[in-house]
């Protein structure tokens, strides 16, 4: 069967580096090294169940969280192959307490980017062979030369000079951008090369889709109540199709393709929401926003939101424009009541 497109990811690349304000050759090494990780993050997501991958480790992460044994391993992959290309000077995981200064081998930290890592979205889903993925986010350093800062992570998400995700899923997609839209690439397990598949993507200016966890309907604020009740009415083009995975990069990802919303609000346990700013809704808003959609926080620009902690949390609204801003009037109307 003929291919889509026989362009590869490092082609795409190379090819797009004079679009990238600062090209100087690292921004790619660096997509590079993040892209032989989740080769090899793939091929033990397709193991899942044939070789001891799954399952709690026995430990909990900075969030309070249950490790699973993919959760560790891909965060072992994603900061390794970060280290070894010399690409960064510093790294800040999920899965990690602090932040990572990175110096090179001649002992310098000269090096321009730092990367932000969700290594494993969704992992609690890998033992019932649910879509799960990885997000990355990546700054340029905003320190002197010398060991990073907490300042240098500590940015607001309209200064991402790059972001992605990868989806394993039925096949294996990683979709990036570096603020000139967004593109899609598929992995072709036989070669193990990313194609291009989905050029340009843009995300429907309105949609039918929304995903939300109803299950904490009770708990959620009163404006968020009164959207889904709104996507629940049949008048018009509604009721709407409720579609919810509970692993933030596929539920993207669908969204992406087919117009949609995705909610993670504030509720009663998490009065600041569950997402984290800087791993998970910085790169999932620059995507979104790059692709014609929009996200928010039920109230304010998510890229505009100016970060005060490394696992900060947010409520969440991303998907389709007109989706969002109707979110948006829901939430400002039962401010006001």
């Amino acid at each position: 069967m003929k291919l889509k497109s026989s362009q590869t990811l490092g082609e795409f690349i190379i090819d797009k580096q004079a679009d990238f304000k600062y090209s100087s050759g690292e921004l790619s090494r660096l997509l590079g090294a993040i892209r032989l990780a989740s080769k090899v993050v793939n091929q033990q997501v397709n193991k899942a169940g044939l070789v001891d991958i799954i399952g709690a480790i026995g430990n909990q992460n900075i969030q309070g969280e249950e490790q699973q044994k993919l959760d560790v391993f891909a965060n072992d992959m994603f900061i390794g192959a970060l280290k070894n290309r010399e690409v960064v000077c510093g790294i800040a995981s999920e899965e990690n307490e602090d932040f990572i200064s990175i110096k090179s081998k001649d002992d310098a930290h000269n090096s321009k980017y730092v990367v932000l890592i969700d290594p494993l979205d969704g992992s609690s889903n890998i033992d019932v062979n649910v879509n799960v993925g990885t997000i990355f986010s990546i700054y340029r350093r905003i320190s002197e030369d010398g060991p990073v800062t907490l300042e240098d992570f500590l940015q607001p998400g309209n200064k991402q000079v790059a972001a992605g995700y990868i989806v394993y899923g039925s096949s294996t997609m990683l979709v990036y951008t570096t603020g000139n839209g967004v593109n899609g690439f598929t992995l072709d397990p036989a070669l193990g090369v990313f194609y291009l598949s989905h050029p340009n993507i843009k995300i429907p200016e309105d949609g039918k889709i929304y995903s939300v966890n109803e299950g904490n309907y009770l708990k959620f604020p009163q404006g968020i109540k009164n959207y889904i009740k709104y996507c629940q009415e049949e008048k018009e083009n509604r009721p709407y199709t409720s579609r919810y995975i509970g692993s933030l990069v596929s539920d993207f990802h669908r969204n992406l393709l087919k117009g949609g919303i995705y909610i993670y609000p504030s509720y009663s346990q998490a009065p600041k929401g569950k997402l984290r700013l800087l791993y998970e809704c910085n790169p999932m808003a620059f995507l979104a926003e790059q692709a014609g959609g929009s996200a928010s926080d039920g109230f304010t620009r998510i890229l505009d939101l100016n970060p005060v902690e490394l696992h900060e949390r947010t409520p969440f609204v991303c998907g389709s424009k007109k989706m969002v801003e109707k979110v948006e009037k829901f939430m400002k109307d039962a401010q006001e009541q």
